[in-house]
């Protein structure tokens, strides 16, 4: 599977923006999706996680606030952002799994998303 993410840019604290992840070669009904992200100097997070099965969890920080979903049959994955703060400010990146897999194995290219105070 490869990953094409896409979506980020600059925006003001409080706006919204939309990430989506296009994936080529399989379908992503039997694959786990998530979001990344990572900021200068700081490890990578794990945004969001939606499984094969439909179960979603989200990290501490954007709870409430994000929102993944998925279209199987276009193989896309999506990450409605909303109320941005500018701790937000990183690239963000979407990454698949295969069911049973316990390591996202596949992993787009990340998008930059900044947001400014």
């Amino acid at each position: 599977v490869q990953l094409q993410a896409s979506g980020g840019g600059l925006v003001q604290a409080g706006d919204s923006l939309r990430l989506s992840c296009v994936a080529s070669g399989h379908t992503l009904r039997f694959y786990t999706v998530a979001w990344f992200r990572q900021a200068p100097g700081k490890e990578r997070e794990k945004v969001s996680v939606l499984t094969w099965n439909g179960d979603i969890s989200y990290g501490d920080s954007v709870k409430g606030r994000f929102t993944i979903s998925r279209d199987d049959g276009k193989k896309m994955v999506f990450l409605q952002m909303t109320s941005l703060k500018p701790e937000d400010t990183a690239v963000y990146y979407c990454a698949v799994r295969l069911q049973g897999k316990r390591v996202f194995d596949n992993w787009g290219q990340g998008t930059q998303v900044t947001v400014s105070s």
